[in-house]
Order: C-alpha cells, then sequence, then structure tokens
C-alpha cells in the first residue's frame, strides 16, 4: 500500500489547491502566513502578495507556539495514516483546515503579551477542532487580512489570552504538552 504524499502538514495538492503556506525566514526575521488558492510545485511561492496574507508574527511569538502546533497536528496526521510534518523549511504548506486552526491560534497572540502565549495554547488545544474551524471562518469574513486588526480578531485575542483555563477541561494532551 502505497502512501499518499503530502506536503508540509498534511496538504495534497490532488485534492485541492486551497492551502495556507507559512514563510519561516532564518535569523529574526517575522514569520508570514499566507492563504492560497493556487499550488506549482516547481514555483510554488511565485503567486505570493499582499491580499493572501493573514497575519506576520514575531519570530520570538513563533517560536513559543510551533512545537506545540507541530505535535497537535502530527498527532492528528498519524490517526489520519498520513505523514508527519515539520517546520524545517522556509516555505512550509499547510491543508487548509490546519491551517485554518493554525490563524486562529496566531491572531490570538499576534499583538498580545509573550507572558499570555502558554494561556493561549491552552486555551486553543481545549477548543475541538471545528470549533477552531467557525471561529476562523467567522473571523476571516470581517477581519481575515493581515493588517485588519480590529472586531474578531481583538475578541480572539481576549478569549484565548484572559480566559482562565480548568487543567481538567484542557484535558491530558495539554499535560503532555508541557
Amino acid at each position: 500500500m502505497s502512501q499518499v504524499k503530502t506536503y508540509g502538514f498534511g496538504f495534497n495538492p490532488k485534492e485541492t489547491n486551497h492551502h495556507f503556506l507559512i514563510e519561516i525566514p532564518t535569523g529574526n526575521a517575522k514569520i508570514t502566513v499566507y492563504e492560497r488558492f493556487n499550488w506549482d510545485q516547481d514555483e510554488q511561492v511565485s503567486d505570493l502578495n499582499d491580499k493572501d496574507k493573514k497575519v506576520i508574527l514575531s519570530k520570538t511569538k513563533w517560536n513559543k507556539v510551533k512545537n506545540v502546533i507541530k505535535k497537535e497536528f502530527n498527532r492528528r496526521l498519524k490517526d489520519e495514516g498520513l505523514p508527519s510534518g515539520d517546520f524545517d523549511s522556509y516555505y512550509v504548506p499547510l491543508e487548509r483546515l490546519y491551517g485554518k486552526e493554525l490563524m486562529l491560534l496566531l491572531w490570538a497572540i499576534e499583538n498580545a503579551e509573550v507572558g499570555v502565549i502558554d494561556l493561549a495554547i491552552k486555551n486553543w488545544l481545549g477548543l475541538s477542532p471545528e470549533e477552531r474551524w467557525w471561529l476562523f471562518t467567522m473571523t476571516n469574513a470581517s477581519t481575515g487580512h493581515y493588517s485588519d486588526n480590529r472586531g474578531w480578531r481583538i475578541a480572539l485575542r481576549y478569549a484565548l489570552t484572559e480566559n482562565p483555563v480548568d487543567n481538567k477541561l484542557a484535558g491530558s494532551f495539554v499535560q503532555r504538552l508541557f
């Protein structure tokens, strides 16, 4: 039995071209996430443009969340029988639903203090994927561009960074991550 060919975190261009792409420069340069609807394996980044940018995040904040995101997504990819992903390339594609979940967390922390990121992670992990997708859809519909930090984006920050989490509700998975 041959394994499905995917890129990054579960992105299979044979199913759909819709995906998210993380640009992870070396050094302290900021990371950028794009939502994309085209894929060309040979020139996968030829059409990156401002209108598709979803977030620009400091490397410090990215480094606080990337391992948790990697563990969460790889756990689910394994359950689906798909290859695991990593953030070890300059460009990393994500399957569209994983991208929506990623955006929810990144939007919540983009303008938050670094000290509240652990709480945001716990609250994010406490949401089901379906809840994350719904929240992404609502936020993206009104404030999805990286430069549009108002309304739902601010609400996400408060919801994920200022609500205390009961560790019993967050589940044993959270305990294994920290």
